[in-house]
């Protein structure tokens, strides 16, 4: 859990940043699909933009630059050897561009778009895979992994709406107030002051 707590410091320094996180991958090749997953799963839970670019982030350039970051974290299965749910982040400017994430070229190509129009730091978010061909499904260290890095990141860049967490998709402020019983005193409503 050690590499955990690292990954976590990083993200920690981004907290008052203008921050989109870029999910990258293939939903149908097992672990690949671990971009498309964190981003199915942070959908109105962070603060940051969040964007399932799938196999194609050349396509959501546009996007980028309109969201105006300054910081771009792009999730990704990788292969550096490690265990199959070890994490890691690192500067994209340091990622093999044919190695290292099972889609380096593509997101070089489109770092290199983004950065003609708009300074930015750009760091791979990634979860090593152990399964990805096609049909495989998500290996329980990887599944664990997804949801451990949902965590940091809800932890780390929260929404502004607060939620009880029983109540989906959270209720914008202003909206009726949740009222289903066995919530406690954990209601959605907009705070008061």
């Amino acid at each position: 859990m050690g590499a955990d707590r690292q990954l976590s410091e990083s993200l920690a320094q981004w907290r008052n940043a203008r921050v989109v996180i870029l999910g990258v991958g293939n939903t149908l090749k097992g672990d690949d699909a671990v971009g498309p997953l964190v981003c199915e799963r942070l959908s109105g839970r962070v603060l940051a933009r969040v964007i399932n670019a799938g196999t194609t982030p050349e396509n959501y350039i546009r996007p980028i630059l309109e969201a105006a970051p300054d910081v771009l974290l792009i999730v990704d299965a990788i292969n550096c050897g490690a265990c199959p749910g070890e994490m890691c982040i690192v500067p994209l400017d340091q990622v093999d561009r044919s190695v290292f994430s099972t889609h380096a070229l593509s997101l070089h190509l489109s770092i290199d778009l983004i950065r003609r129009e708009r300074a930015l730091e750009a760091c791979l978010v990634g979860i090593q895979a152990g399964n990805v061909r096609l049909g495989d499904c998500l290996s329980p260290a990887v599944e664990d992994a997804v949801e451990r890095l949902v965590g940091m990141l809800t932890e780390c860049f929260p929404s502004a709406q607060p939620q009880c967490g029983l109540c989906s998709p959270p209720i914008p402020f202003g909206e009726p107030v949740c009222l289903s019983s066995g919530h406690g005193t954990a209601f959605c409503r907009p705070d008061s002051s």
